[in-house]
């Protein structure tokens, strides 16, 4: 990959994984003091994340240097799976069997372990996807007020987000973006994330502060969230990528 560098360094580097070139993407961060990596739930990128002062080079010999380790997170990213009749959806932590019958209601209806879809087949996903999507801004709009109650502060402008990058995000004016995709985690991770980014309201970096008030605003076992988001996180872009 050094040749890379000599050859443009303009160009997106990448890395050979699992049988094909993944895209490498290096930032650099402010409060960065080493290097850490990380692959994308997909499978679609390697992330480098490193000091403000560092040099590419050394970001791309260190992904070189753990290609194997890159390799074996690759081999537990989820193949892409076609949504039909049996496939298995994730609806807040509870995996329910999909069920078609195109005489039934149009409208998903939770039951028994199912998740039961009438209407034509063809149009399934995309139907499925708007539920789950509707089913996100209900319930994380619920979550944003509580707690920004909690916080003591107005409620927040909050937007889904479809990112492959990040589970939520807080900007400057205050306004929240978070992945819809968390309707399919259990419930206790969906509000971990809410939790963090109303702390970013409160303190806009990773300090101790920011952590004391996280730990305050959240009432679950934060540890356990992001543990079962870094185990779990990937296989909540499929069937919907």
């Amino acid at each position: 990959m050094l040749d890379w560098l000599r050859r443009d360094p303009r160009s997106t580097p990448t890395i050979a994984i699992g049988g094909r070139e993944v895209p490498i993407v290096v930032r650099r961060l402010e409060r960065a003091r080493r290097l850490t990596m990380r692959l994308a739930p997909d499978g679609s990128e390697v992330r480098i994340s490193m000091p403000r002062w560092g040099r590419t080079a050394e970001a791309l010999s260190f992904a070189t240097s753990r290609r194997t380790w890159l390799e074996q997170q690759l081999a537990t990213v989820p193949a892409p799976s076609q949504l039909q009749p049996g496939s298995i959806v994730r609806f807040r932590g509870e995996p329910l069997v999909l069920e078609h019958d195109p005489t039934a209601r149009r409208a998903p209806q939770c039951a028994s372990g199912k998740l039961q879809v009438g209407g034509a087949a063809g149009s399934l996903e995309p139907r499925l996807r708007r539920w789950l999507q509707g089913e996100a801004k209900r319930l994380l709009a619920g979550d944003l007020e509580d707690y920004c109650r909690r916080a003591g502060l107005p409620v927040s402008p909050l937007a889904l987000s479809g990112a492959r990058r990040r589970w939520g995000s807080c900007a400057a004016n205050g306004a929240i973006r978070i992945n819809w995709r968390l309707i399919m985690a259990p419930d206790f991770v969906r509000r971990s994330v809410v939790a963090h980014e109303v702390a970013h309201l409160v303190h806009f970096d990773h300090s101790p502060a920011f952590h004391a008030c996280l730990g305050a605003l959240f009432e679950g076992d934060l540890a356990a969230a992001n543990t079962w988001l870094k185990r779990e996180g990937r296989s909540l872009y499929q069937p919907f990528g």
